[in-house]
Order: structure tokens, then C-alpha cells, then sequence
């Protein structure tokens, strides 16, 4: 195991390297709210004590110019392990901008990365710095979107058995009169013990909501994600009260900072808390959602980048499943060698590749790099 000098200059950022990259999605895609055909990547890298850590969030290219040209500065010359005091540099640094959107995924890259480079100075994958409690992150296939026939839907489902994944999640809310027969169908082509979960991203009234989740029942749906708007933590609780006891309720892949999921909490909005390492200012305060869950008894979800959020997963009592969003799986296994894949419904952490044990591939991402 290596180990590294106890001198701040021997662990001080020498180097921090940026870039944007957008790579275009298989097909045209579109949930309840939002139509879309490429997903942008901000990827950093960051240099201290002979070792490189990598961190990326999903965001507007604007994060990349925020971190080139604001945050950029600041991170050089601090000592790489002392990643909370970092972090509280950067959030001071983005005040005036707002602890929230491109801002709050330019901060989350830049720990992730902090937190790859720490673990591998000290030779090791971070699930063990962290004191794992699991020995692997169960998984759910997220796709079948709006846009998607049925069957592209089933075809998507089918691939995801076949790697032995057991529990599927589907887009709906863009046309409501339709995804009853979606839903049906996406049931027929899985196994019927088979987990099924449907998300509207925000795209129903609480009254919509409550009347699709009758009409869902009988296709045993077993999770309902944002019914309505994250943002409406009245309604969600309402839906959550009157809605049959077979669905939980799933939503805080929106939230950027720990406030806002403790607000969620105490609202009794959810049955799962989701949170995004990407998003919510990195594993660190992904790690502090998930312990914030553990006093409130809920379990953890985490939201799309598998590959970020493995390892923390690991760490954490309350996680329960997380989940493997097909743009974020398609594009980590195109630009990183090191994924893990899925077996019997799980991914598993290389024990011996240190950090998040994922490395870039320069040459294949250049043709996406902005």
C-alpha cells in the first residue's frame, strides 16, 4: 500500500485540468417534462503528490467555465486531503451565484475528484477509505422513455434482464391518456416478479397523480417517482398519504445542498430519499444525505452516474438501490475504462484498482470534447 509524506507540499494540487464534452444520445429522447439529444460531461482532473483523481458531473458547459475561470484558482496549492475545508472555499466562492445548479455541479465535480486523488495517495479504492458496510450497490435499469415505442422499451428491458438486472424504471407524464398502455406493456415484457417503477419527472397534478397510481396497480408498480414536482413538498406528502401502501414515493435528485433534502425529510414528502453526487456538492455531501436518511430511518437512493456514486454507496447503513440511467452507463463504458459492470442485478467494486478505479479515455472522447 503506498503512503504518502505528512508535509502539506507533498499533497498540495499542483494541477487542475477541465474540459466539456457532449456526445449525442443513441436515439431522441424525452421524459415527462423534457425532450433531449445529447448529454454534456464536465470532467476535472486534479494533480497532487504524483497521483491524478478524477471527478466529472452531468451539467451545462457553463460548470467547465466556472471552474476554469473562477474556482480553478482557488483549488491550486491546497492540500488535496483536507477535501471539507476545500469544499467550504469553493461554496464561499459561489455565493453570490447561488449554492444551486451549474454552480453546485461545478463544486460536486471538483470533490469527487478530491476524493478519487485521496483515496489513491493512500493506495486504495474508496470504498475502503470509507469504511464500507456493503460489499456491492444493488442496481435498477432507468430508461424507457417517452420517446421510446414499446417496443424499444421492451428490447431496453430485455438487455437489462439479461445482464441479470431484476428492477426496471420507465418514463412517464408527457402523454397521460397513454401510460396506462405503456406501463402495461413495459410489465409484459419483464418477468413477473420483476421490480417496476415508473417516474414523471414532475409531469402530473397531485390529482393525476393519485388517479395513474389506481390505474398503475395492477401492474404491481412498486415506485412512483416525482408524481409531481420536487419542488411541491405539499403535494408529494399528500400523494404519499393516499396513495396505495404498495408504492413508495421517490424524489430529491434536484437537490443541491443538505438543507433542502432535511426540508424533504421533515415534510414526510418521500418513502426514498434520491440524491446526486454530481449535483448535491459531491460525495462528500452525498455521504451527508445518506447519514442524514439513516436518523430519519429512510432508505438512500442514488440518481444516474453509477460510477460516482459506487463506492460511496458503499459506505452508507441506509442505501438501498441505485440507479443505472442507460445515457450515463452508455457514456461512462464509451469514455472509462475500469466500469463495473452489472452481475445478477449488483455492481462490485475492483478491489484492487484504487480510488473510484475508473480512468478516461482521452482518445475516444476527443471527438466529443467542446
Amino acid at each position: 500500500m503506498n503512503t504518502y509524506l505528512h508535509k502539506n507540499s507533498d499533497t498540495a494540487i499542483t494541477q487542475v485540468k477541465t474540459a466539456a464534452y457532449t456526445i449525442p444520445t443513441s436515439t431522441p429522447e424525452s421524459d415527462g417534462t423534457k425532450e433531449w439529444r445529447q448529454t454534456t460531461m464536465v470532467l476535472v482532473e486534479l494533480s497532487a503528490g504524483g497521483k491524478t483523481g478524477l471527478g466529472y458531473t452531468y451539467s451545462n458547459a457553463a460548470a467547465w467555465y466556472m471552474i476554469e475561470k473562477s474556482l480553478k484558482e482557488i483549488i491550486l496549492s491546497q492540500d488535496c486531503l483536507q477535501i471539507e475545508k476545500i469544499t467550504q472555499l469553493l461554496l464561499h466562492e459561489i455565493r453570490n451565484d447561488g449554492d444551486c445548479g451549474v454552480a453546485m455541479m461545478a463544486v460536486s465535480a471538483i470533490n469527487n475528484a478530491l476524493w478519487d486523488l485521496k483515496a489513491k495517495l493512500f493506495g486504495m479504492p474508496l470504498y475502503k477509505l470509507l469504511n464500507a458496510v456493503h460489499g456491492q450497490m444493488a442496481i435498477y435499469g432507468s430508461g424507457g422513455f417517452t420517446s421510446y415505442t414499446n417496443k424499444q422499451t421492451q428490447q431496453q428491458f430485455e438487455r437489462w434482464a439479461s445482464q441479470g438486472i431484476t428492477s426496471f424504471k420507465m418514463k412517464i407524464g408527457r402523454e397521460p391518456g397513454k401510460d396506462e398502455e405503456r406501463v402495461k406493456q413495459a410489465r409484459n415484457a419483464i418477468a413477473n416478479n420483476a421490480a417496476l417503477f415508473v417516474d414523471a419527472n414532475g409531469a402530473y397534478t397531485v390529482k393525476q397523480a393519485l388517479a395513474e397510481a389506481e390505474h398503475f396497480k395492477k401492474y404491481n408498480v412498486s415506485w412512483f417517482e416525482e408524481p409531481v414536482t420536487s419542488g411541491n413538498l405539499a403535494g408529494l406528502q399528500f400523494i404519499r398519504s393516499h396513495a396505495p401502501a404498495q408504492y413508495n414515493i421517490a424524489a430529491g435528485e434536484y437537490g443541491y445542498n443538505l438543507p433542502y433534502f432535511k426540508k424533504m425529510m421533515d415534510a414526510g414528502a418521500v418513502d426514498i430519499l434520491q440524491a446526486d453526487a454530481t449535483r448535491c456538492g459531491g460525495i462528500s455531501n452525498f455521504l451527508k444525505a445518506g447519514y442524514l436518511c439513516e436518523a430519519y430511518q429512510l432508505p438512500f437512493s442514488s440518481h444516474c452516474a453509477p460510477a460516482i456514486h459506487l463506492h460511496a454507496a458503499l459506505a452508507l447503513p441506509s442505501f438501498y438501490i441505485a440507479e443505472y440511467f442507460h445515457d450515463h452507463e452508455r457514456i461512462e463504458n464509451m469514455l472509462f475504462d475500469g466500469m463495473a459492470g452489472p452481475v445478477n442485478g449488483f455492481l462490485q467494486p475492483d478491489s484492487n484498482a484504487p480510488g473510484l478505479g475508473i480512468t478516461f479515455k482521452y482518445k475516444d472522447a476527443e471527438k466529443f470534447k467542446q
